[in-house]
Formats: C-alpha cells, sequence, structure tokens
C-alpha cells in the first residue's frame, strides 16, 4: 500500500500575486507595508545568498520574488518547480524590487521532473501542443493568450445576451448531419442499434427554436468535420450561431460589425490589431463587396463550368476534384480572392449553387442574400437570409444531394418549416479564428488548448 504525501489539502485565504505586487508600489526600497498577504504559487527560481533565499513565485495573475531571511523561516527545503504556499509582508527589496518578505513557507505539491528552460521558456512546438501543461507551466504568453480567449467569448456572450438573445444547447450527436458541406464523424449507438453523427454544424437545430417562436437564439460550442488540419483548421473547433427574427442578412451584417468592434475594443482596449505582418483595424464599417465583383476583379467571375475550369487550369490550379461549376467557383474564391482579403471584408450575394439554406436576392434568382466574412486573409463566417419556405428548402436539398454524395436533407427540418418560420437573419462565427486575430497567433493549434495531432 501506498503511503499518502502529507503535504497541506488546502492553502485558504490566499491573495493573487498581481494584487500583493499593487501593495508594493508605493513603498520605498527597503520598506515593508507590514501588513501580512497570504500567496501561492510555482517556485521558478532560486537563488541563494547566504543567510537569504530569493524565491520566483508565479501564479496566474503574475511573478513576484520572495525573500526568505532563513532566520525567520528556517530552512528552504524549495526545489525548482514546487508548489508552494507563502506568509509574508510586502515590500520593496533594496534595489526597488517588488517583493515579499517571507514569514513562512510551506511545501504544497512537490516537483519530480526536470522543468524546461524556464529562462527562454518552452520553444519546441511539438512539446508545447502534446505537453500543453508545461506550455502553460513556462510560458506567461501562453498563458496569457488563454486567459485573454477566456474573456473574449465571455465578452461574446455578454453582447449577445444584452441584446435579447436566449442561449441554448442543442444535440452533439445527431441523428441527421446538416448546415454546411462537411464530412462528419460517424459513431454507433448500441442500445438504439444506429449511427450518429458528430454535428458538422447547429444550424438546423437552431432554426426549429425559431419555428418554435424563441426568436433570437445562439449558441457558442464544439463542432466537428473529418477534414484536413492546416494552419486555421482543427476537426474540433468552436462556433458561434445565432438566429434573430424578423430580420435579413443586412441587419445581420450590422450586428457582426458590432459585436467584433465591441468584443475587441472590451478585451484589448483598441480595434487594431496585428496578424501575419499585417496592421488591421476592426472598427466598422467593413468594406463591402459583391461575390460576383470580387471575383471579376481576378478575371475569373465565368458562369460556364468549362470556361471557368480552362481559366483555373492556366493559373496552375489543380481543378482535378472539381466535379461540376459550384466546386469550381467555390475554388476560385478561395485560391485567388480570399487571401487578398486582409482587411475587414463582407462578400455578399453568393451563387445559389453553393448556399442551399440563403433566400434568392430579390433582382436575380441565381444570387442568394449570403455573405461572408474575412480578415486577416482568411474567413471567419458565414451568413444569410434564411429560407423560410418548406418547398424551397426542399428544393435546395435535392439540388445540394446532386452535388454532394450520400447528403440527403432533413425531412423533419422542412416539417418543421411547414410550420412557418419568420423571416430570419443567421449567422456563424468561427471563435477559435478570431481568437487568433486578437492575439496576433498564426495558427489555430496557438489557441486551442488542445488541438489534434497526428
Amino acid at each position: 500500500m501506498t503511503t499518502e504525501p502529507t503535504s497541506p489539502k488546502r492553502f485558504p485565504d490566499r491573495d493573487e500575486i498581481a494584487a500583493v505586487r499593487d501593495e508594493c508600489e508605493p513603498l520605498a526600497a527597503g520598506e515593508d507595508a507590514g501588513s501580512v498577504r497570504r500567496i501561492a504559487g510555482r517556485a521558478m527560481a532560486r537563488r541563494d545568498m547566504g543567510k537569504l533565499v530569493f524565491l520566483d513565485v508565479v501564479d496566474r495573475s503574475g511573478r513576484i520574488q520572495v525573500i526568505c531571511e532563513t532566520a525567520t523561516t528556517g530552512e528552504i527545503d524549495v526545489l525548482l518547480g514546487d508548489v508552494v504556499g507563502i506568509g509574508g509582508r510586502p515590500a520593496r527589496s533594496r534595489r526597488g524590487e517588488p517583493s515579499l518578505l517571507a514569514d513562512t513557507v510551506e511545501v504544497l505539491a512537490r516537483n519530480t521532473r526536470s522543468l524546461p528552460d524556464t529562462f527562454h521558456g518552452l520553444t519546441d512546438v511539438e512539446v508545447r501542443y502534446r505537453r500543453r501543461y508545461l506550455d502553460l507551466l513556462v510560458n506567461e504568453e501562453t498563458r496569457n493568450d488563454f486567459i485573454l480567449r477566456a474573456r473574449i467569448v465571455s465578452a461574446v456572450r455578454a453582447y449577445l445576451d444584452g441584446e435579447g438573445f436566449v442561449e441554448v444547447e442543442t444535440p452533439v450527436l445527431q441523428p441527421r448531419y446538416g448546415g454546411a458541406f462537411a464530412r462528419p464523424f460517424v459513431t454507433h449507438h448500441n442500445e438504439l442499434e444506429r449511427d450518429l453523427y458528430l454535428r458538422i454544424a447547429t444550424e438546423l437545430y437552431l432554426k426549429r427554436l425559431i419555428v418554435g417562436g424563441l426568436e433570437r437564439v445562439y449558441e457558442l460550442g464544439k463542432d466537428f468535420r473529418n477534414e484536413g488540419i492546416s494552419f486555421k483548421h482543427n476537426p474540433e473547433f468552436t462556433m458561434l450561431e445565432w438566429y434573430e427574427a424578423y430580420a435579413d442578412y443586412r441587419d445581420t451584417m450590422e450586428r457582426i460589425e458590432t459585436l467584433v468592434e465591441t468584443v475587441t475594443l472590451q478585451v484589448l482596449g483598441t480595434t487594431d490589431v496585428r496578424f501575419r505582418g499585417n496592421e488591421l483595424s476592426l472598427a466598422r464599417p467593413w468594406r463591402r463587396v459583391g461575390f460576383a465583383d470580387a471575383l471579376a476583379e481576378h478575371g475569373l467571375w465565368i458562369r460556364d463550368e468549362a470556361g471557368l475550369r480552362a481559366a483555373l487550369d492556366a493559373r496552375g490550379v489543380d481543378t482535378s476534384a472539381d466535379r461540376d461549376w459550384a466546386q469550381l467557383v467555390d475554388h476560385a474564391f478561395s485560391h485567388a480572392v480570399e487571401p487578398t482579403l486582409v482587411q475587414p471584408t463582407i462578400v455578399h450575394d453568393y451563387p445559389v449553387e453553393i448556399s442551399p439554406f440563403a433566400r434568392a436576392t430579390d433582382g436575380d434568382p441565381t444570387m442568394t442574400e449570403r455573405f461572408e466574412y474575412f480578415a486577416g486573409g482568411m474567413e471567419l463566417g458565414n451568413a444569410f437570409s434564411e429560407i423560410n419556405d418548406a418547398a424551397t428548402q426542399q428544393e435546395r436539398f435535392d439540388m445540394q444531394s446532386q452535388q454532394v454524395e450520400g447528403e440527403r436533407g432533413d425531412p423533419d427540418y422542412v416539417e418543421a418549416l411547414s410550420y412557418g418560420m419568420p423571416p430570419t437573419g443567421g449567422l456563424g462565427f468561427g471563435i477559435d479564428r478570431f481568437v487568433m486575430l486578437l492575439t496576433g497567433r498564426e495558427t489555430i493549434r496557438d489557441v486551442v488548448l488542445f488541438p489534434a495531432l497526428r
């Protein structure tokens, strides 16, 4: 039988290190505050100078020097990486360093392994992703990025809650997958004796709630797509979707601009960010351009399949996997246009062939009231004026089944629409990519705590 360690089970009444540092600010060199504070954290450095031992202790709020006079504290049995609890007085050292003069030092958890280089941080990218706990432990920037991510998510929720939206939860395991063109992950339920799918989008369930009268709903959670991995793709990712009754895609454009500006200002104090070597302003209003016009600027708005394929082939683009005009035009846009959309841009009015859930525009039934929005050369999300007519939606499902092998549509969703859905504006927003922009990180792996790896 293993003997249980005798380290303390708790360390109550703890002060954050940042608050203790603030108490040190008005003090003169060599002066202490007199009051006793208790901190806990990890010992990330130790310096022995005779009867004085200096520890650098870190918690999630910051770092502080701890001055231990062994005549007061006794021998300091603290190793690099140990978790310690310390009671003492806020002070400034003789050199003016914000410090804590220790009265008591307790080891709360013993580190039994060598830490990575605590001066340069953990630089091995593979280790950082596979052992995120070590990355967080030694890299302050990583800790700050994920704390900022949490603040971004909270600010998104606060904005939508303040606008009268209701946060809901819809199934992650779904009997039918839909709401996007994507390959799902498939699993099997033994008791029900049926295959189920990890959702690729929350769209069709959220719009059922609009039919049910909730009027403004959103969900912020995980979606899953069994596809490639890249600097902006992870098979498990965080998506915000909202649906707003009595609104269209123009209203939704205004709302996403407002949300991004509001959240960015709240968490950064500015709307200016730096991403992939570019200075971006996320302040509204954003540039708006039609889908056809954006492609025409690159000589690629060609409605004929053979003509578009020839134009792409001439530019060295491999079109062998593109089966029809819909796939070709989507490929043309992602190849030629998307990388150029560095400043925030809304691209609107997409062809019906690649927009199975968007209403047709008033002036041209071959185009839809759909928009995507971009910044830093990558898509942040997708939105439309939703189809609210059951017969039209069934026609689009039929069109989609001809384009995508195995796509079956969703009869239950069509039935829900037959009860009448108000005019509705809906939007999807990639939270991970938004965090990339606000932190300046160039890969999604840096903003997902535990990314998928080979």
